[in-house]
């Protein structure tokens, strides 16, 4: 009986962990090795996972090896050499042998926002509420960082963009939650700020954001620069539209706007493909085929939480379940799109040395992730589609549905207790 009450336990809580932080299973980001075509980076709700062989094979480093948790999604950035560095609110970690190892290389502060230049430096802005907030640039793969000039107590840097053809071309985002008293000793309301540097940083010019429209929490991020043009870039003005964003073109560098496109979800990614601009939206995604100035709506797309323009083709992230059973997906035309993996091919954790982060923090999660998704292991397109694994867990049917209902530790308290009647039962 004692076995079966165990067992029991077990169940009960091994769906928790990819979906213990609230949020179901799901890919929701890519990121590229710019010197390895091979290699893919896609962001989970559940921690990173790494293919080297095109998407064939995944495997899984988790959030506790990568230092974050909840419901936090960092921003990753890969450099040439294959050093990985990933956001997160207790600093900027970087991974310097593939995702085993990981380590904080700044003080400890969110750092939320990252890119990597043409030239190898490394960006990073902050947005710290318990400390000033500044852009940095790193010079040596990270190894150092110097401030920029943008150390603000009110302003939280929000998102930092490098163009690609320039690195000496830098656009910042920054909310500023109050600015200096009023004349008449009143607090001025939010304000969102855009900033230009043509010089990779020595000095920043501050543009108008003239006709753009904000939420009452007025964040800007610039989402795109043209692959040869710095000066045409899109921006997203977050929840000015009710539930939705507003998305913003500029061909002068950031002087003036234009709204080119309203959704009613979220912009989660917007990139240039070819002579094709397409916005990733989960319930609702689209294209240009006029470089940005008008958008349509992009039929057949999976709901896509991301979206990355690879080698000529693009990578989205799909519904792991209905309706488009593919976590992550491949187009050439963005127009037909082929599976590429799915959780029940999870391959396993990254095979990394004793003692290494990812081998200490994620082996031994791995039994109750792989028992989640019923993970068999890649099939790498050289057999049939695999059935379709059952839906993840249903929110709000009880006490241990971790999405809705009550808290992980409410579950344990609920097993605990079953194992002590048991145990009276038996004296």
């Amino acid at each position: 009986m004692r076995s079966l009450v165990l067992a029991a336990a077990v169940a009960v809580l091994a769906p928790a962990l990819a979906d213990a932080n609230g949020r179901a299973p799901l890919a929701n980001g890519v990121t590229f090795h710019p010197n390895d075509p091979h290699s893919l980076y896609v962001r989970s709700t559940f921690g990173l996972l790494v293919s080297h062989d095109d998407g064939c094979t995944f495997n899984w480093v988790c959030e506790q090896a990568i230092g974050y948790g909840g419901e936090f999604d960092p921003k990753y950035a890969v450099a040439k050499d294959g050093t990985i560095f990933a956001t997160t609110f207790k600093g900027l970690r970087v991974s310097r042998d593939g995702g085993c190892s990981w380590q904080t290389v700044t003080e400890e502060i969110w750092v939320d926002a990252l890119d990597i230049a043409p030239n190898g430096d490394v960006w990073i802005a902050t947005a710290e509420t318990a400390a000033a907030s500044d852009v940095y640039r790193s010079k040596d793969n990270g190894l150092t960082f110097e401030h920029r000039g943008m150390l603000s107590p009110t302003i939280w840097w929000k998102s930092v963009e490098v163009a690609p053809t320039d690195s000496q071309r830098i656009y910042i985002t920054g909310y500023q939650v109050a600015g200096p008293p009023l004349p008449d000793g009143g607090t001025p309301p939010p304000q969102a700020h855009l900033l230009r540097s043509d010089n990779g940083g020595d000095t920043w010019d501050e543009q108008p954001l003239a006709n753009v429209m904000f939420n009452a929490t007025p964040i800007v991020l610039v989402r795109a620069v043209h692959p040869t043009n710095p000066d045409i870039l899109f921006m997203s003005s977050l929840g000015a539209n009710g539930g939705g964003d507003r998305l913003y073109r500029s061909t002068d560098g950031g002087a003036t706007f234009k709204e080119v496109l309203v959704t009613t979800d979220t912009i989660r990614d917007v990139i240039f493909h070819g002579d094709k601009v397409l916005v990733a939206s989960p319930t609702g995604s689209f294209q240009s085929t006029d470089g940005g100035a008008t958008f349509a709506a992009l039929t057949g797309s999976p709901q896509l939480a991301c979206l990355g323009d690879h080698g000529g083709e693009v990578i989205g992230c799909g519904a792991n379940w209905q309706p488009d059973f593919m976590a992550v997906a491949r187009t050439a035309d963005a127009s037909a799109w082929a599976k590429v993996f799915r959780f029940v091919e999870l391959a396993g954790t990254l095979t990394c040395p004793p003692g290494t982060n990812s081998q200490v923090e994620c082996d031994k999660l791995w039994p109750a992730l792989q028992e989640q998704f019923a993970a068999t292991g890649p099939t790498c397109g050289a057999l049939p589609e695999a059935p379709p694994d059952p839906p993840p867990p249903k929110h709000g049917g009880g006490c241990c549905d971790v999405g809705t209902g009550a808290p992980l530790g409410a579950c344990t308290l609920a097993v605990l207790v079953m194992l002590v009647v048991l145990r009276r039962r038996q004296r």
